[in-house]
């Protein structure tokens, strides 16, 4: 058996990071058996779903590098195989029109509210035929549910759980306008599409009791069932916006990694060992729904803003120059030097170790890419105060003699320079830090110099002494 798994989000938002997690487990169990992982939009509510979400959707997918196996499908497009399927059990007595009112129904809902138990529909209409239906009035088509016996699933995360037969109504396969209801949708959808394996929420726990009441009037084979425990705040209540349940664009423009965010999420109730670094590849050899715990899992920002940080570091300099090239371009206008881009490359094995984000990389980074003359902010005026131009003027004299331009010759060059003055070496790299930064923290005072080469070096020096006269 090939295994086929599938993520199925609606288009009404865009990609949460708890879907997220739920399309890297589908992703990473169809690879790690070496079968298909789908992906198919449920679009069926057409008042609340948009263009603009079900690209956002994709674009989450393909940012995580969660490409699905097949071209996405729409469940709106599929709209006549959930009527037909529905038709079939009408022909063959398994399902009923059901000709209740608004105002029925809204009483069965306050009978079971003054009696304490949850709201099912009574089956008043479930033996009744044509005959009794009043004139003009559109029906449901609801499915015969069984009554007596269990059902039971046996999950692969929640083990075996079982619901009495009696406790499932006989719930709507086609609204009074015709249209299928999502619980009939699904799982022709997952039907036709061969689906194996059901990979989502516990959320999802008791619709998949009635799920299965369908899959059995159709005769269909069962799909496994994995149903996995939802995502909670670092304070162990439900994950909200404040915790971080937020889109993963929302992440991307945040500045964090994709492969961070996978490997954190990866780890939101399942994990190796004490592995916290995972690959890809590691995950596709190691994971297995099976062993996704049954608790809930807790979402914390700090922890994947840490492991992003990691991440960064391990990137490659040029694949970060590219990605915070066009932050600095927002940050600067437009207005960056014509050797901007060669400069983040050299500069940036420096200036990654300082980074959690790749927003807070490209506001470290900005510096190098500025044209002159440079802003400076207040602490950095303040190291140009004093004798602070007098040391950069005559540290400026000695540069300008200097032909060996890289960090380790120049830094020999500062500490002579601060030992013949009689001053501390920071005296020196205080100033000159402000001079060609703008500020007063940086990546290593030399490593800058070598990157900024000598004439961006002594112009920019220039225009600080010059502000300063």
């Amino acid at each position: 058996m090939t295994v086929v798994t599938r993520f199925a989000p609606s288009p009404t938002g865009f990609l949460h990071i708890g879907g997220a997690r739920t399309a890297l487990f589908n992703w990473l169990y169809s690879r790690h058996t070496g079968g298909k992982f789908l992906l198919r939009i449920e679009d069926t509510d057409r008042a609340r779903s948009t263009d603009e979400a079900t690209e956002a959707i994709i674009h989450g997918m393909r940012w995580l590098g969660l490409g699905a196996d097949e071209d996405p499908i729409s469940q709106y497009s599929r709209q006549q195989n959930h009527v037909d399927v529905a038709k079939k059990l009408l022909a063959e007595g398994k399902a009923y029109n059901c000709y209740c009112s608004p105002e029925e129904l809204s009483e069965m809902r306050e009978l079971a509210k003054s009696e304490g138990r949850p709201m099912r529909y009574d089956g008043r209409w479930r033996e009744r035929g044509p005959d009794d239906a009043p004139e003009g009035v559109s029906p449901v088509v609801r499915i015969k549910s069984e009554k007596s016996g269990t059902t039971t699933i046996s999950d692969m995360i929640q083990g075996d759980v079982s619901v009495k037969n009696a406790e499932i109504d006989d719930f709507v396969l086609l609204r009074a306008d015709g249209t299928p209801t999502y619980m009939l949708a699904v799982v022709v959808d997952d039907h036709d599409m061969d689906v194996t394996h059901v990979i989502r929420g516990d959320d999802h726990l008791t619709n998949t009791f009635r799920q299965i009441q369908l899959y059995k009037a159709m005769d269909w084979e069962l799909p496994v069932f994995a149903h996995m425990p939802l995502l909670h705040g670092a304070d162990g209540k439900k994950l909200s916006k404040r915790h971080g349940a937020l889109g993963v664009e929302a992440y991307e423009e945040m500045g964090f990694l994709p492969e961070a965010v996978c490997n954190y999420l990866l780890r939101l109730g399942w994990g190796h060992g004490d592995d916290e670094i995972i690959s890809k590849d590691q995950a596709i050899e190691w994971f297995d729904v099976a062993d996704v715990g049954k608790a809930a899992a807790r979402f914390d920002m700090d922890k994947l803003t840490s492991l992003n940080a990691h991440y960064i570091r391990e990137a490659g300099d040029e694949r970060l120059a590219q990605l915070v090239m066009p932050k600095i371009n927002e940050l600067l206008a437009g207005k960056v030097s014509n050797d901007a881009e060669n400069r983040l490359k050299k500069g940036m094995a420096g200036l990654k170790e300082r980074a959690k984000t790749i927003v807070e990389l490209s506001e470290n980074a900005a510096f190098y890419c500025q044209n002159r003359p440079l802003a400076m902010n207040d602490k950095a005026a303040k190291l140009l105060s004093g004798d602070g131009p007098d040391k950069l003027a005559g540290f400026r004299a000695i540069l300008a003699k200097t032909d060996d331009w890289d960090a380790s010759a120049l830094e020999e060059k500062a500490r002579a320079f601060s030992e013949n003055t009689g001053c501390k070496l920071g005296a020196v790299a205080g100033p000159l830090r402000a001079a060609l930064t703008g500020s007063n923290s940086s990546p290593g005072m030399f490593e800058v110099l070598e990157v900024l080469g000598k004439e961006e070096t002594l112009g920019r020096i220039d225009d600080a002494l010059n502000a300063h006269k």
